[in-house]
């Protein structure tokens, strides 16, 4: 499969590398090489970025939160990651726009579906931060989202496995990894890829998912480059 334009899913799990909180400067570094050399190979990158490095909105309502003030912290903290990542980007040569869902003037522009398509049209990375800018929404519907209005090709999900299983395989040994699966036969195996809202979007707009390890440096680009890695989410 080849693509001209993908948006990457990143969890701000991944960004913590092996610390307990907050940012792990070699692992945004490392991101940010894989992520110049996706754009040297021509390919349009958009990024959504999570948070739950920093903080979660719904983990936090069961400390007392409320929820839509929870959510929002969560959408602040994706903001926070999504300024790492363009500060890394530029630190090895590569301009990335960071575009939130809500007004941020001047940390970052508001989303615009054109304007975003532009900056990767320059070759500029645009990263979407603020989730869906709702309360209610996970990061993975906000990707789903901004995958549909910018066009990609596929959605790429980055997590910390090589793809998607029979069950967690880093809680149970036996389970076996698909190399595809179709929407529908996630939804009859309760499988938690992502939540199913983001399934439902991307199944009822065409937009393929390919669930890949990022952590693993090099496996990126030997994704778009044609490696049969991960699992892809297809309509059957």
């Amino acid at each position: 499969m080849t693509f001209k334009r993908i948006l990457l899913k990143l969890s701000g799990e991944s960004l913590m590398g092996e610390q307990k909180y907050g940012i792990d400067e070699q692992r945004l570094a490392q991101y940010a090489q894989q992520i110049k050399q996706v754009v040297d190979m021509g390919i349009q990158v958009g990024i959504m970025i999570g948070g739950g490095n920093i903080f979660r909105g719904l983990s936090g309502t069961s400390k007392g939160f409320d929820r839509v003030k929870g959510d929002q912290m969560g959408m602040l903290a994706t903001t926070i990651n999504a300024l790492g990542l363009s500060s890394a980007l530029k630190a090895v040569g590569v301009e990335g726009r960071v575009f939130t869902a809500i007004h941020m003037f001047p940390i970052g522009e508001q989303f615009s579906k054109w304007r975003a398509i532009d900056a990767m049209e320059k070759g500029e990375v645009a990263i979407f931060a603020g989730g869906t800018g709702c309360p209610y929404f996970t990061t993975d519907t906000g990707s789903a989202l901004r995958g549909i209005e910018i066009e990609a090709d596929v959605m790429l999900k980055g997590t910390r496995v090589d793809g998607i299983y029979t069950a967690d395989p880093e809680k149970d040994p036996t389970a076996t990894k698909f190399d595809k699966i179709t929407y529908d036969e996630i939804y009859n195996r309760k499988l938690k890829v992502m939540d199913l809202t983001a399934t439902t979007l991307c199944r009822d707009n065409k937009l393929p998912i390919i669930v890949f390890n990022m952590d693993k440096v090099g496996n990126l680009v030997k994704l778009l480059s044609g490696e049969n890695l991960g699992t892809l989410v297809y309509e059957g």
